[in-house]
């Protein structure tokens, strides 16, 4: 075999050893991979440290173990998204047609709730299109599940701690709702798309106005929910089903 071709393999088997259930909550330390591996420990010591320094592994500086580290999540990332953004379109034209209303696609940036995808009614009032927008965290149902997953730590930087009892709230029922706080006169719910790494990616949300929409909000923040989880299936997550 090529050397080439042979360090490659023995990085990739050492990725995929860390990958191990075990090994992502205790981590692996050179001796251990090398005997999982049935491997040199001198050449497993010489792929993590190549690995570590491309931002691949992280290493415990305690406890001197290894677990995948921030750029095998970052990659993970951009296919999931690459993904959702080819995933979500039928899925959110199927919701526009059961519940006509406008539908959504979100992500969090920063402070802020970025709409990437919308997908609107023929009806002659719905909820406006805000592809590219900009919409605040705090009154949105959008808003609200992107920050779901977050610890009381990051709601507090985001300015964000009087709502843990609402973001509580979701976390315990699998979606937010949001009744004419952003806007007067409009309504809407959202559902967490759950990414590879188990944290929440995206919010799937419906918006419309509350004459019309008001009613049956929760019966389609429970239909959202089941659209939500399997966008996440399609993009490797794993969502918990409230």
């Amino acid at each position: 075999m090529n050397p080439g071709t042979r360090a490659l393999t023995r990085g990739l088997e050492v990725l995929d050893a860390l990958a191990d259930e075990d090994a992502a909550r205790n981590g692996l330390g050179v001796v251990r991979l090398a005997e999982r591996l049935d491997g040199d420990k001198g050449q497993i010591s010489r792929t993590l440290q190549t690995l570590h320094e491309h931002g691949f592994v992280e290493r415990d500086p305690e406890t001197l173990s290894y677990r995948l580290g921030w750029r095998v999540f970052s990659l993970a990332a951009r296919v999931g998204e690459t993904r959702l953004l080819q995933k979500a379109p039928p899925v959110m034209r199927s919701l526009v047609r059961d519940l006509g209303e406008s539908v959504h696609l979100s992500i969090r940036q920063g402070s802020m709730v970025l709409t990437l995808l919308d997908e609107a009614p023929p009806a002659a009032l719905h909820a406006p299109g805000r592809v590219g927008g900009l919409t605040p965290i705090a009154t949105t149902s959008a808003g609200r599940v992107l920050v779901s997953d977050l610890d009381q730590d990051e709601w507090e930087a985001l300015g964000l701690a009087s709502l843990a009892p609402v973001i509580d709230d979701v976390a315990a029922h699998g979606f937010a709702i949001a009744r004419e706080e952003f806007e007067p006169g409009l309504v809407a719910a959202a559902a967490p798309i759950v990414g590879p790494s188990g944290r929440i990616v995206a919010a799937l949300n419906v918006s419309g106005p509350a004459f019309r929409f008001g009613d049956r909000l929760e019966e389609a923040a429970r239909q959202l929910v089941v659209a939500a989880d399997s966008l996440s299936e399609a993009i490797g997550g794993t969502p918990d089903a409230p």
